[in-house]
């Protein structure tokens, strides 16, 4: 998504932009929402960017940069909520964000070379893809069935790599990061759902400071409107990651086949709406 902005020079325009108190309260209950349910599966950006890009004045890419503040901050709250409850593989998920950043570079420098209309049919194809896996396996991540527990040189090389790919991902294109992390975790790697969405948080996190490291410098966050969206995705991170921790990996469950469903739509209509 960085690379298709960076590559339309209008999108580049930093304007001034006016919050009325109406707009900041809305801003926060949309990243509220969003923050929730980043915090139990990923994907709140379909909610929280769009709502940003509604502002009246802001353009697309100050849209995509206060949106990293609101999601960096959500995950720092889910991350250390998830990290105080729920034993994660630290072996796998620290060395994982550092992939994960190191990740989401290479996909804006490879996204500079591939038109953005290539990406949407792959990812909604993989997203259905994943979306059918899930539901066909009802016990699919309920608890843990590490697949390559004997072997741990594999299991650390599959983990850092679904860091790596899902990192690129977020960098080229965006929607749905958490979720692709979630289920690669649990499907390739075996952890439970909540496992998974434990380490998914800091290696999102990873991908979000990365971002941020050229936005902040650059100017393009509008930075009223970050810290309406970052309340909102502490309240909801808060709250999610507590939820998902109560309720357990078939909650979690429930929640990314709704969220999966939700991007395959949203996917679809983009490209339907783009060929018209």
């Amino acid at each position: 998504m960085l690379t298709a902005i960076l590559s339309q020079p209008e999108a580049l325009a930093v304007a001034h932009v006016d919050l009325d108190i109406t707009t900041i309260l809305l801003l926060v209950l949309a990243s509220a929402l969003a923050g929730w349910i980043d915090a139990v599966v990923g994907g709140g950006g379909l909610i929280q960017l769009p709502a940003l890009l509604l502002v009246p004045g802001m353009t697309p890419i100050q849209a995509v940069a206060t949106n990293k503040i609101g999601s960096i901050c959500g995950t720092t709250v889910s991350a250390t909520t998830y990290l105080a409850k729920v034993k994660v593989d630290k072996s796998v998920t620290v060395p994982g964000a550092i992939f994960a950043l190191i990740g989401a570079v290479m996909g804006a420098l490879v996204a500079s070379q591939i038109p953005e209309k290539a990406f949407t049919p792959i990812i909604l194809v993989v997203l259905i893809g994943v979306g059918v896996f899930t539901l066909a396996k009802p016990s699919l991540g309920t608890e843990a069935r590490l697949r390559f527990s004997e072997r741990p040189r594999m299991h650390h090389g599959v983990s850092w790599l679904i860091g790596l790919l899902v990192g690129m991902y977020d960098g080229a294109l965006g929607p749905g990061t958490g979720s692709f992390l979630v289920i690669g975790l649990v499907a390739v790697v075996g952890f439970s759902f909540l496992q998974a969405s434990a380490s998914a948080k800091v290696m999102n996190w990873a991908t979000n400071f990365g971002s941020l490291l050229f936005f902040v410098p650059a100017g393009f966050v509008v930075w009223k409107a970050g810290l309406a969206v970052a309340v909102g995705n502490v309240i909801g991170g808060f709250f999610g990651a507590k939820l998902a921790i109560s309720k357990g990996s078939k909650f979690v469950r429930v929640v990314f086949v709704v969220v999966v469903s939700a991007l395959v739509l949203k996917l679809g209509f983009d490209m339907i709406r783009e060929n018209l």
